[in-house]
């Protein structure tokens, strides 16, 4: 039924001109029908009376008298119709009403207006073509309503003859939203122990269409057997299904309904068919029991083979939206690469996987030696929802206090489906591995590739295994071979002692330098005094030897630089006398010294002889 939808206000509504309070009131065809005839004729007859008197004005007004006030007030009489409401199933439109007023002979008459924007740019108010004048309280007004996703505001009020009530209140609505969707055509086929169905969208063969996109119709099917104990089952199917998992011999009953998911709209339900199923005619040459294994994006389809004799085989596919078209797919199947004749039992058919947003379907054809052939069942398979999530690739390396893993995405780092399709985080699990069994398992989750573990133990075997999962696809992949790892010995003792030692060291400088410093500048004075770095003048070398020890060394251990004054003469002639006062003068001055010796008179001769050379 229909559904009150809260809107923008409409511009109050024109009142009509049929609605005319004068109308109601005026003469006309109704006062012509009750008075016109014998007030007429009264009128005329009295006038031509001869001597008339005054009875034709009186029975005039006296019609007049009776009819006015009933006419006027026929309007109050008659109750508006209430409960407004529009059914729609497709595009059949079905517009109802109550009426609680004990009139007879009443009739009901509705107009409509319909708007093109929601500022209130309506049209004026027109008759529903289909409910005018009619005497039950519904009417089909299919063919006046065809703009199905504008507003539209639909009244309705009770007549008798000139009698009109007040409209009801106004029905707004959106045709398309409050639509139902109709049951779907549906025809059956038994054959060979299935049943073929055959679906068409609600509207199929209709000129005007409420559902424009008939292709996203979704089809829920009941089906069960047509006995007294029935057990119903639903699935989803496609226009063109087939049904192979029945009893043979066996009346199946069914029906259909149609729907549209994005509009969570559910259709009504298509009228029961039943059909009786045949015996199912199976060769032993058949593929059966069509499996399919994936791991890491990689397909491959299994099959079973029981025949004894020769028999080759077909791997064959169909993308899976072709399913959801109306027409016959039948002739679409196409051969996978590398599985057509074989013997093999098994077909790698990754190939074909050209996207992961379809759908694919494959079945085995298998060929026998007399060249009869054979279906298989079909598989339907999903990419990202058939494959399954392998265990990752995990390295462990240890440091001064973290314990490092690095993990490798399922599939390898090539392959990108598994690392950006299933947006993968990883599960990793750690433990101390020793001898105590009761030793906590931790966990621990992250999305990337690299985890850092710390608090870690010195000198302890630590174990750690990782497992990927998708939250997205709700799938999970084993746990990887477990890893292990010794962490280094406890380092905190050697920093001690080094620390301690670089202390100490600071503090030996630090006390130790100003000592240095001191004891070498009583070492500097002590060997200023016992030690002195000039010896005495010659002239007092000798003196007080008797009475003084000398402190200083003597001339055998500490040999004596000999020094001698030369004094320049410019003179030309030197007189010899004046030669031998300066030798004697000499003598003299080297004999007042405290001592003497060989070497120094040698070095005495040696430069009384550079002295005669030179005056020479």
């Amino acid at each position: 039924m229909g559904q009150r939808l809260v809107l923008p206000p409409a511009p109050p509504p024109r009142r009509p001109r049929a609605a005319a309070a004068p109308r109601a009131c005026a003469t006309g065809r109704g006062f012509r029908q009750r008075c016109g005839a014998g007030g007429t004729a009264g009128w005329m007859g009295g006038g031509a009376a001869a001597g008339g008197g005054r009875g034709a004005p009186a029975a005039l007004l006296s019609c007049l008298l009776a009819v006015l006030p009933l006419r006027c007030g026929g309007q109050a009489n008659l109750k508006s119709p209430q409960d407004i409401q529009v059914y729609i199933v497709n595009t059949n439109f079905t517009l109802s009403w109550n009426y609680t007023g004990n009139d007879t002979g009443v009739t009901f008459s509705a107009e409509y207006r319909w708007f093109e924007d929601f500022d209130g740019n309506g049209t004026e108010w027109k008759e529903l073509p289909g409910c005018q004048n009619v005497t039950r309280m519904e009417c089909d007004c299919s063919s006046a309503i065809t703009k199905y996703y504008e507003m539209h505001h639909v009244r309705v009020r009770a007549e008798r003859r000139e009698e009109v009530s007040p409209w009801s209140s106004t029905f707004e609505m959106i045709p398309y939203f409050i639509a139902q969707i109709g049951p779907p055509g549906v025809e059956l086929q038994s054959t060979n122990g299935a049943i073929k169905i055959k679906v068409s969208p609600p509207e199929a063969n209709r000129v005007r269409k409420m559902w424009i996109a008939h292709l996203s119709f979704k089809y829920n099917l009941v089906i069960w057997e047509n006995s007294s104990n029935a057990e119903f089952r639903s699935q989803t199917i496609f226009p063109n299904h087939v049904i192979d998992d029945l009893a043979p011999d066996t009346t199946y009953c069914l029906k259909v309904q149609a729907t549209l998911p994005l509009d969570s709209k559910e259709g009504l339900f298509s009228p029961v068919h039943c059909v009786k199923t045949t015996r199912k005619v199976t060769d032993l040459f058949c593929a059966t029991n069509v499996r399919v294994l994936a791991l890491n994006m990689k397909f491959h389809l299994h099959w079973n083979n029981t025949y004894k004799q020769h028999v080759t085989y077909n791997v064959q596919y169909l993308i899976g939206y072709l399913k959801k078209l109306d027409d016959d797919y039948s002739m679409k199947w196409l051969n996978v690469p590398g599985c057509e004749n074989i013997t093999n039992t098994q077909c790698n058919f990754s190939s074909i996987i050209a996207t992961t947003f379809g759908f694919y379907y494959l079945r085995v054809q298998a060929m026998s030696e007399y060249n009869k052939s054979c279906l298989s069942n079909e598989v339907k398979v999903d990419p990202l929802i058939t494959n399954e999530i392998g265990p990752p690739g995990v390295e462990v390396d240890i440091s001064d206090v973290l314990l490092h893993i690095q993990i490798s995405p399922p599939g390898g780092p090539e392959c990108e489906v598994m690392r950006d399709r299933y947006e993968l985080s990883y599960r990793i699990l750690y433990w101390k591995n020793s001898s105590d069994n009761g030793e906590e398992i931790k966990m621990k989750e992250i999305k990337q590739t690299i985890g850092t573990v710390s608090d870690l133990t010195p000198l302890t075997w630590y174990c750690v295994k990782v497992q990927a999962f998708s939250k997205v696809y709700n799938k999970s992949s084993p746990y990887s071979k477990e890893e292990c790892i010794k962490t280094p010995g406890d380092k905190v003792l050697p920093l001690i002692i080094l620390a301690t030692f670089v202390a100490a060291l600071i503090v030996v400088l630090f006390v130790a330098t100003p000592l240095v410093f001191a004891l070498y500048q009583v070492y500097n004075k002590i060997k200023y005094v016992l030690f002195p770095s000039c010896q005495p003048p010659l002239n007092i070398e000798g003196f007080g030897r008797q009475q003084l020890n000398c402190p200083y060394l003597s001339t055998a251990e500490e040999p004596i630089e000999n020094c001698s004054i030369i004094e320049t003469i410019i003179t030309e002639e030197v007189n010899q006398a004046d030669f031998t006062e300066y030798k004697h003068s000499k003598q003299s001055s080297r004999d007042s010294g405290n001592y003497s010796n060989d070497d120094d008179t040698s070095g005495s001769k040696a430069s009384e002889e550079m002295l005669e050379k030179e005056i020479a």
